[in-house]
């Protein structure tokens, strides 16, 4: 699990969540669409896509502000409701990610 800030804007104030690490899932976020209309995310275009099990679905995206190691990116959400808040792979992208599972860590560099 990681601590990320998410905001609707670049400049305006962010909250923090906390996020899964999903590295089966090479997007950016998915989050719950409570937590999606509370951050009061804009909305994008509706896409299909094919799950890994070969079926169809609508994606409802969205585009959230991250605060990413000193930076503020821009990344797209996809709503789902799911318990838990996701991060992909996509943000992962030139990171160093280390799972210690004999002492339960995570680090990311």
């Amino acid at each position: 699990m990681l601590e990320l800030r998410v905001g609707n804007t670049s400049s305006e104030q962010a909250t923090t969540i906390t996020v899964w690490i999903d590295t089966a899932f090479d997007g950016f976020l998915v989050l719950s669409t409570s937590l999606i209309e509370s951050l009061d995310l804009d909305h994008e275009v509706a896409t299909e896509a094919i799950l890994a099990d070969g079926s169809r679905v609508t994606l409802e995206p969205y585009v959230c502000y991250v605060d990413w190691f000193g930076e503020v990116v821009a990344a797209q959400v996809i709503a789902n409701e799911g318990k838990l808040p996701l991060l992909g792979t996509e943000l992962l992208a030139n990171r160093r990610l280390v799972v210690d599972y004999a002492n339960g860590g995570v680090s990311l560099n």
